[in-house]
């Protein structure tokens, strides 16, 4: 499976984004995927993840409620809208998979990382 971030780009604070991660290969509907962001000279961070089927998601306390995360496993996507965007947001986004379970914030668990797309949240 091949992954691909898209969809970032410049926006002012409180506004929208919809980030797509488009993965290749026909195993794409058995993986769960997470969303990461890093913000410059940071550490890579966990932003929301969903199960395989798209029954279960997770969301880092910062996002829930203005993030949500959902999957068409028939177009092999992921989508992560953003609302209510903030200045703190800004960061590099990018999509992976993995095969752990359940809540899973830890990205050295995660593989199959696509090239992430910049979001920059203007003030």
């Amino acid at each position: 499976v091949q992954l691909q971030a898209s969809g970032g780009g410049l926006v002012q604070a409180g506004n929208s984004l919809r980030l797509s991660c488009t993965g290749s290969g026909r195993l794409f509907g058995d993986y769960n995927i997470g969303w990461f962001r890093q913000f410059l000279g940071k550490e890579r961070e966990f932003v929301a993840s969903i199960s395989f089927n798209g029954r279960r998601t997770y969301y880092e306390d910062s996002v829930e409620g203005r993030f949500t995360i959902s999957r068409d496993n028939t177009q092999n996507l992921v989508l992560l809208t953003m609302n209510s965007l903030e200045p703190e947001d800004t960061a590099n986004y990018s999509c992976a998979a993995t095969l752990t379970t359940g809540w899973n914030p830890d990205p050295q668990t995660y593989f199959f990382w696509g090239q992430g797309t910049q979001v920059t949240v203007s003030s």
